[in-house]
């Protein structure tokens, strides 16, 4: 694309709520930042959520808009919400005319509507990411109006209306395409070899914690590995006081690590051959970009199922395998992991699988479609 005139372009992103809206949003915004032909980059968000210290953390400017998800029943919460709803808007149509941004990105969360819902007003173009299979609520509902959308899933196309929709996938941040594996193991400073990463988000998750706890004494009886477990700040304290009921020994063991969360998983995950994890969409994105066997227990009360759908999505490719979190007990997880350890062809199959799955250049690819759409091309 060819910046006319040597035009400097204005962006508003807007997204959030979950990991899942922040960082694909951080990682065009980075992108952005690099480009001669930006001008000035702004995030809107809600200034309670985890995007307002993630985005503060990456030197954006942040402009608050405070509107939350939406109840399900009528009452007087949704009353409130729907009142919440207009203020944010107003705010929004404020900032955009203020501001005056060329383009604006969203990528999910109900923070992201009132930006997008104000643009329609002033006639700012627009531009959206969905990250999920089974896109959200905001973006069925913005994308008819949009410019241009942006999606992860192949099989989301035929649940959004709108006649520009690229299969992007989500965008990463560039160390996933640079750092090799046995680099991400010396940062770690831990052994080159097979390594397992059981991981349930920075939250944690109770059901995959609880089923690791139950068989990691039976893995290392059975395999020389390295073993990474991400507890989840919530479940850490937890975990070791069981740790030390069911496996008394485990802090001899120099090929454990056990952490409540990690500040950059980006080298956990390129240290990794085989992962026990929740299917948030990102997190298949980025286990997709180091090319990872991954056993995938979705979290049964996403929003509209989506965790469900996204890893069926990978299992009907051979790119994972699956448990559903009421079956994730010691003795079946051990099972999967013994699956793949016992079967280097499999785990091998697995591994090519997820990594064709990988889309490397979605944050390049999203920036051209971003500019194109600053531009009115």
């Amino acid at each position: 694309m060819s910046d006319s005139c040597n035009k400097k372009y204005t962006y508003f992103i807007t997204g959030g709520g979950t990991g899942g809206h922040i960082y694909p949003a951080i990682a065009v915004a980075e992108a952005l930042r690099k480009e001669e032909s930006t001008k000035d980059i702004y995030y809107i968000g809600n200034p309670d959520n985890m995007e307002y210290q993630i985005v503060k953390k990456a030197r954006f400017k942040f402009l608050p808009i405070k509107v939350t998800g939406m109840p399900r029943k009528v009452s007087f919460s949704f009353i409130k919400w729907g009142i919440q709803l207009e203020l944010a808007n107003w705010k929004a149509l404020y900032y955009l005319w203020r501001f005056k941004p060329d383009a604006i990105l969203g990528t999910g969360g109900y923070v992201s509507a009132p930006a997008l819902f104000a643009s329609n007003i002033v006639k700012t173009p627009y531009m959206i990411h969905d990250c999920d299979a089974q896109p959200g609520i905001v973006s069925k509902f913005v994308a008819p109006m949009a410019k241009a959308v942006s999606v992860a899933f192949e099989d989301s196309v035929k649940n959004i209306k709108n006649d520009n929709i690229y299969v992007n996938g989500n965008p990463i941040r560039e160390t996933f395409s640079t750092l090799t594996k046995e680099d991400a193991r010396k940062i770690l400073k831990i052994e080159n070899k097979t390594t397992i990463c059981i991981m349930g988000g920075s939250q944690g998750a109770k059901s995959i914690d609880d089923a690791a706890i139950g068989c990691l004494k039976q893995i290392f009886d059975k395999y020389d590995v390295q073993i990474i477990f991400q507890t989840g700040a919530k479940h850490y304290d937890y975990t070791l006081s069981k740790l030390k009921e069911i496996y008394p020994d485990y802090e001899l063991n120099k090929n454990l690590i056990v952490r409540p969360f990690f500040d950059n998983m980006v080298e956990v995950l390129k240290s990794t051959d085989i992962a026990v994890s929740r299917a948030g969409s990102l997190s298949l994105s980025e286990i997709c970009a180091c090319s990872i066997a991954s056993i995938l227990v979705p979290y049964p009360y996403a929003a509209a199922d989506h965790q469900r759908k996204n890893a069926k999505s990978l299992l009907n490719k051979n790119a994972c395998l699956y448990l559903e979190d009421d079956e994730t007990n010691s003795e079946n997880l051990f099972a999967k992991i013994d699956e793949l350890l016992s079967n280097t062809e499999k785990l091998s199959t697995i591994q090519q699988n997820a990594g064709n799955l990988a889309k490397l250049d979605a944050t390049k690819n999203i920036v051209e479609q971003l500019k194109k759409v600053a531009a009115n091309e």
